[in-house]
């Protein structure tokens, strides 16, 4: 009777053991009531804590022990790290901060168990360098998904930046304050903008300064634009200078930068548009026009 390899019953074994933690990491949710609990108590405040248990109370529930073994697994650098990707993607309420981190370690369980049953198949340099590759991009794959959506929602808030801007022009000029303007766009706005704006409105009301709490706004979004808008409200709060002013000079701004980037956008496309021509179009183009004529060529001489 055959027996099975060592390396293929570890590989084995590994699998089967991750296969559970990756579908707790991936579907486990904590009751309604608890969740309806927690978003209640942490509403528009940060989560800043450098460990799985401090940073967020989701993973509180049966799961305890493993949320715990999860976080002497990962390094605090990299829960800070997927902390702060978390921050720029609008912290998806589907992606809680410590399924995050158990998705990285099950997935990459999963992906070196699966390269080591390959490699004990049939070990050589190639299937060793799929295993290993396969086993880093797995381990990065949710930093890889929050980065991701975290840049388009930046490219998100900077397109409705300008807008906004003038509707709080509009708003401020018509008689209301700089903060009633805010409440006004991000109540009729429904982008990240706006929630950001309307969160930052929470901040302010549960007794954080304003000026941390635009900063915060700048520091969590990430968007230059933003961040450069706020600067300028900060320093006219500081130095009394018209909040009209500011937001129309900022609004026309953010205008001939956002106009600016479309024709930056459009001048790219030639370039762009070189590569597949060169490699899809022109090869079918010259075997249509001088395929004929390199049959009767041949069929002339060849006879």
């Amino acid at each position: 009777m055959a027996t099975v390899p060592a390396p293929v019953l570890a590989a084995a074994l590994a699998v089967a053991l991750a296969l559970p933690l990756l579908g707790w990491s991936m579907f486990a949710r904590p009751g309604s009531t608890a969740v309806q609990a927690r978003e209640n108590l942490v509403r528009g405040i940060a989560l800043t804590g450098t460990g799985v248990g401090t940073a967020s109370a989701a993973g509180r529930g049966g799961a305890g022990l493993l949320t715990r073994l999860v976080g002497a697994l990962t390094p605090r650098s990299t829960v800070a790290r997927l902390n702060r990707l978390a921050g720029t993607a609008g912290r998806p309420a589907a992606w809680p901060l410590p399924r995050l981190v158990a998705a990285k370690v099950v997935l990459a369980a999963v992906a070196g168990g699966l390269g080591l049953m390959l490699v004990s198949g049939g070990p050589s340099l190639v299937t060793v360098v799929l295993a290993a590759t396969v086993t880093v991009v797995a381990y990065f794959l949710p930093e890889l998904l929050l980065y991701s959506r975290g840049q388009e929602r930046q490219d998100a808030i900077g397109l409705e930046l300008a807008d906004t801007l003038d509707q709080m022009t509009i708003a401020v000029e018509a008689g209301l304050g700089f903060e009633s303007a805010m409440a006004r766009a991000g109540a009729n706005g429904k982008g990240p903008l706006a929630e950001e704006l309307v969160r930052t409105l929470q901040d302010i009301a549960v007794g954080q300064p304003r000026r941390e709490a635009y900063l915060a706004l700048a520091e969590r979004t990430g968007v230059k634009d933003l961040a450069r808008f706020i600067r300028a409200v900060v320093q006219a709060d500081a130095y009394g200078v018209s909040i009209a002013d500011v937001l129309r000079t900022q609004a026309q701004e953010m205008r001939l930068k956002r106009r600016q980037r479309a024709e930056e956008k459009a001048m790219q496309i030639p370039v762009k548009v070189i590569f597949p021509l060169i490699l899809c179009i022109l090869p079918t183009l010259f075997i249509v026009l001088l395929g004929p004529a390199v049959m009767d060529i041949v069929a002339v001489f060849g006879g």
